[in-house]
């Protein structure tokens, strides 16, 4: 953790096994707590830094119904309050905010969906639907994880993760704007990337490169790992492992300005990767299962 600014750097991460909110230093220094009894089982999390806004999903306490929900807490664990209510959204796994237009983005996975609302909860929308009955649910290839977003060129990115180790995993791209006359679970502009993979999970856009990283908890050899493959120019090359061996591999965010990856696992694991030097380091090693991960680039 050479780099001079990661002790100005903050890692937000969910502890889905304690349900809590943490906050670490860049440089690994330090953590704290930031908001105890998260309930039901977090996931995803994102970060709105000027208005100093946590956002993360939960997955409720029954996978099976909609009973999932969004929540948003300021920086310091006050002012917690529900954005997207029970009755929403099954199962919202990772987010994405596109902060300049006032839009969340999540995929919910036992809700075969990807969807959308503004930052306030409302219009919440569908954008892309895989599936609509109970046979359509137990059917995991339909079930939509991670997500990324590509706002200059309107694309957005998400992981169908297929079942536990199960080698049917597959990363789609549509449009971020539902084409005219068209429907979320008929869509044709969208885009199968690649397919059989392990069992890939969340997602994330380097978008001044054009790389899409995402963390892949299938089987190994190509499973538990962290991968990279360019999606620049309309193009998809062949994904790269950029380490493997990790324990049950989820959340993930990246450091573009210092061209770093921070990842977590469901062993307690966070770790840091240089993006083009092929060296992985443990960051933290807990008692946690991390989930999510979301990096802001100031010091609080």
């Amino acid at each position: 953790m050479e780099n001079q600014t990661s002790s100005q750097q903050t890692l937000f991460v969910l502890d889905g096994w304690n349900r809590k909110i943490l906050a670490f230093s860049a440089d690994g220094s330090s953590n704290s707590v930031v908001l105890e009894n998260c309930g039901g089982t977090p996931d995803g999390i994102a970060l709105d830094a000027d208005k100093r806004h946590i956002y993360w999903t939960n997955m409720g306490n029954h996978y099976d119904q909609n009973d999932g929900y969004i929540e948003r807490v300021d920086f310091d664990g006050s002012n917690r309050k529900i954005i997207i209510p029970p009755g929403t959204t099954f199962t919202p796994k990772q987010i994405k905010l596109d902060l300049e237009n006032g839009l969340m983005y999540w995929c919910d996975r036992e809700g075969m969906r990807v969807m959308r609302a503004k930052l306030d909860g409302s219009n919440i929308t569908t954008l892309v639907q895989t599936g609509h009955t109970v046979s359509d649910q137990l059917d995991q290839t339909n079930h939509c994880v991670g997500i990324a977003l590509d706002t200059k060129n309107g694309y957005l990115y998400w992981t169908q993760k297929g079942p536990s180790k199960g080698g049917k995993g597959r990363i789609f791209r549509a449009g971020l704007q539902i084409p005219k006359d068209e429907d979320p679970a008929y869509r044709e502009d969208l885009e199968l990337l690649w397919e059989n993979l392990p069992e890939p999970i969340d997602l994330d856009l380097n978008v001044q490169t054009g790389e899409l990283y995402w963390t892949d908890r299938g089987a190994e050899p190509k499973g538990n790992s962290l991968n990279r493959a360019s999606v620049n120019a309309g193009t998809c090359t062949e994904p790269e492992i950029l380490c493997s061996g990790l324990k049950e591999a989820i959340g993930l965010a990246l450091d573009i300005k210092n061209n770093r990856v921070f990842y977590g696992d469901l062993g307690g694991n966070l770790y840091c990767r240089k993006m083009y030097e092929d060296m992985c380091c443990y960051f933290f090693s807990g008692e946690g299962k991390y989930t999510g991960i979301a990096l802001l680039a100031e010091g609080l």
